[in-house]
């Protein structure tokens, strides 16, 4: 069995810490679909985040996540400065 490196405390600390920061997107939508996205996190939920995308082709502006799917890869998030 792998031992996890990261607990779900740690992911909800550095995305407390993005809050209102612009940041890129990648979503695994599964059956090989990735889906990009830039946007700012908006706010912060004990169980969920949000982010507005700044992005918009679609009628969707606003996304909702949970921190288990960051901690299982299926979200990955990072710095737009970076």
């Amino acid at each position: 069995m792998r031992k996890i490196a990261v607990n779900i405390d740690d992911i909800i600390k550095k995305i407390t810490k993005l809050k209102g920061e612009s940041i890129k997107m990648q979503v695994n939508k599964g059956r090989k679909k990735i889906v990009k996205y830039t946007g700012v996190i908006e706010n912060i939920y004990p169980s969920i985040f949000t982010v507005r995308l700044t992005d918009t082709d679609s009628a969707t502006s606003c996304l909702s996540y949970s921190y288990a799917e960051v901690l299982c890869g299926n979200v990955k998030i990072s710095d737009k400065k970076i």
